[in-house]
């Protein structure tokens, strides 16, 4: 182990730069470049290790002698919602579960969620996208383009896939909201995560009795018992809902206040999109318990420590991307952690993928007057969540005569 290391532990740091909506907190990089991995101490008095560095992150995510089960890790932020250890992860909430059981889970669902699958889903994409923006057209020329657009769009989608009844969109967009803000209480989070599970597990019974074209239809017919089932679809329908919608606002608020970067755009979606999702990250934050005694970086990490891992640190590291503060949409930002490393690699990154590639660059060609209603600095922002984006999007546009 090298003895010239720091041995002091920091805090995790939270506190983002005024003015700057869509840059790290300001201490993530002196600590990077200081030094990558280092002791974190934890709000419960815990001593682990705070990961910064993006060689270093991707090395703990292709680990499996780290653990993503929450019952055994220690919560790097001073939450209200829990008071104690984490409980053990229900059936069925394979994201949060290691191998065999992890791989169980996958196993079933990956075969639905390849790249071809998901861009066979690009003519319904556009079909929704075009029937949005219509209704903006309709009501404009000024919109709040998170419930106009960014919402809507993955909610219709994600629902189709799982078969849930889009009527009850609004019902999950808010209870997936309360479940993953940081300010929540413990029993509101509660109260949200009980709504959603009950409304699925009657969708479930539903699909055995009458099943019909969709994948909790064709998951009826594996072994999951109802109550996995019913786990797996909430952990679906949370990722595909909040997610990709806090991309579509929190990327088209990117562009509207780098309007350079908007040709770049159109000129190649593929590419622009994987830029926006190195340069936003909106999955922050992230953590693995080690399972074992671990060297990593000349350093030991014990067994039973946890080490979280800034995400928004790896993908604006230089020396994996060059001048990694600004937005270059023509920039190839291959090995970007948006969307995590190894086993854990989010499943559902195709279909998010489909959305954004569709939903941005054809926003900008029906509005190409489009900008900001309000200034940038009062655009009401995420921040206190595991998901960043905003509150609000104001927006308008010059109407042309059709």
């Amino acid at each position: 182990m090298n003895e010239h290391l720091t041995t002091e532990p920091v805090t995790l740091p939270t506190t983002r730069p005024p003015g700057c909506p869509f840059d790290p907190p300001v201490a993530l990089a002196p600590l990077r470049e200081e030094q990558p991995l280092r002791p974190m101490r934890y709000p419960d008095g815990h001593v682990g290790w705070l990961a910064t560095g993006h060689a270093v992150i991707r090395a703990i995510l292709a680990d499996s002698r780290f653990s993503s089960r929450p019952d055994l890790l220690h919560l790097p932020t001073a939450r209200q919602a829990f008071d104690g250890p984490l409980p053990p992860v229900p059936p069925g909430m394979f994201n949060n579960l290691d191998a065999p059981d992890h791989t169980r889970y996958r196993s079933l669902l990956t075969g639905k969620f390849t790249v071809r699958r998901m861009r066979q889903l690009t003519a319904r994409v556009e079909e929704v996208t075009a029937e949005h923006l219509d209704a903006m057209e309709r009501k404009g020329p000024d919109a709040d383009l998170v419930t106009a657009y960014a919402q809507p769009i993955p909610a219709l989608l994600i629902c189709e896939l799982l078969g849930a009844p889009y009527a009850d969109r609004d019902f999950f967009l808010e209870h997936t909201a309360t479940f993953n803000d940081q300010n929540a209480t413990a029993e509101q989070q509660m109260t949200s995560f009980s709504a959603i599970g009950g409304f699925l597990h009657d969708l479930v019974l539903a699909k055995r009795a009458a099943p019909t074209d969709d994948l909790l239809s064709d998951l009826t017919g594996s072994d999951l018992t109802d109550e996995e089932l019913t786990n797996v679809g909430l952990l679906l329908l949370g990722a595909g809902l909040d997610t990709t919608a806090n991309m579509i606002a929190l990327g088209t608020f990117a562009l509207l206040t780098n309007p350079d970067q908007i040709d770049l755009l159109r000129a190649d979606p593929d590419r622009a999109v994987e830029e926006l999702l190195r340069y936003l990250s909106i999955a922050h934050t992230g953590a693995r318990s080690a399972l074992e005694d671990v060297e990593l970086n000349g350093r030991l990490i014990r067994a039973g420590d946890t080490v979280t891992f800034s995400v928004e640190a790896a993908n604006r590291d230089p020396a994996k991307f060059p001048n990694p503060d600004v937005l270059d949409l023509g920039r190839h930002a291959t090995g970007h952690v948006a969307f995590g490393h190894g086993i854990h690699q989010c499943l559902g990154q195709q279909l998010a993928r489909v959305e954004m590639r569709v939903a941005l660059p054809t926003l900008f060609e029906r509005y190409p007057t489009l900008q900001l209603a309000v200034a940038p600095e009062d655009v009401p922002l995420r921040t206190e969540v595991d998901i960043l984006g905003v509150q609000r999007l104001p927006v308008t546009w010059q109407e042309v005569a059709r």
